[in-house]
């Protein structure tokens, strides 16, 4: 396994990777949305994730990657959120998000708060930009001002949240051209899989990885493998941490693992594989570089809040995320 890498000088290849084309417009969203009919909005709903994350401090993880797999499906649209019906299949159930994705009682309590102070005001899907960046400031993470103004779909996409969630076993080639479609660049993609420094994955999503890929610390996967068995069917949701050190602190050790070849999933590892590829050395920067990848990460979270917000008097301002009014 290949370990020693040339890394050239950085400024105009972090200028390449860093600069953001085609990002979808949201020009009707605004960091002061609230401002008059809801200023109590950021209040409320930071109390309820703080007690949430002491409560279970993996909830945080939880709760940020509600933001990814809505967004990336028909936009940010709190999609995502709505119960199954007799006549009506939402998102739940897809493939990347059934059994796995998680926190949605206490998207309800956080919804059930904003109401009680601004009934019918505060979108479900501006309460997840909300709680993501509340999430990772609580774990210790970068602040930023999120832009406010969106509403809720009265529409989900079974097929779509199955074919347009990135999986666990994308190659890098894969990754860029899913970001890319959701308008976001490779910059954007590195330093927001680095939200994989928090959170838990299952062994279902990283057996292939340990037992059959090459581009990973032997010993590291031999440790992976005691808690995971090969047999397809067999502890299939048993957890390991994406961060073998700091798994509910914000910080960079996620790219100081894949350095080491120590990323759980196939799909990071991928970041930093490939001697020549675009990826390596930001991977490598941000490894180093707490600050830069914080600066980077915000700016890529921005950038994915505002894929395909609905806006005006498009969807609605739901009672109840589970379900359309």
């Amino acid at each position: 396994m290949a370990s020693n890498f040339l890394f050239p000088s950085l400024p105009l290849l972090l200028f390449l990777l860093l600069t953001h084309s085609g990002a979808w417009p949201a020009p009707q969203l605004s960091t002061d949305f609230y401002g008059r009919s809801c200023p109590q909005v950021f209040d409320t709903v930071r109390s309820v994730v703080q007690s949430a994350i002491q409560q279970e401090r993996r909830m945080g993880a939880s709760l940020l990657r509600l933001l990814f797999h809505d967004c990336f499906v028909l936009g940010c649209d709190a999609s995502l959120l709505l119960d199954d019906t007799p006549t009506f299949r939402g998102e739940k159930t897809a493939k990347p998000n059934n059994n796995s994705v998680r926190g949605f009682e206490v998207v309800d309590q956080i919804k059930a708060a904003v109401e009680k102070v601004c009934p019918g005001v505060v979108s479900c899907a501006d309460i997840l930009a909300i709680t993501a960046r509340d999430s990772v400031v609580i774990l210790g993470g970068p602040d930023w001002e999120v832009k406010l103004g969106r509403r809720d779909s009265r529409k989900a996409s079974f097929k779509k949240a199955n074919r347009e969630i990135p999986p666990p076993f994308f190659s890098l080639a894969n990754l860029t051209a899913s970001f890319a479609r959701k308008g976001l660049s490779l910059g954007d993609l590195i330093a927001l899989s680095g939200a994989h420094t928090i959170g838990l994955a299952q062994c279902l999503n990283f057996r292939d990885h340990i037992y059959n890929d090459t581009d990973i610390d032997s010993s590291f996967a031999k440790m992976r493998q005691a808690y995971c068995p090969r047999a397809v069917g067999s502890g299939d949701s048993i957890l390991a941490p994406l961060d073998l050190q700091t798994p509910t602190v914000f910080n960079n050790d996620y790219y100081n693992n894949l350095v080491a070849f120590k990323g759980l999933l196939h799909s990071d590892q991928e970041l930093f594989k490939t001697i020549g590829s675009n990826s390596v050395p930001l991977v490598k920067y941000y490894s180093g570089n707490t600050a830069a990848f914080f600066n980077d990460f915000v700016v890529g979270m921005i950038k994915m809040s505002d894929i395909r917000p609905l806006t005006g008097k498009k969807g609605e301002i739901r009672k109840n995320c589970r379900k359309m009014n």
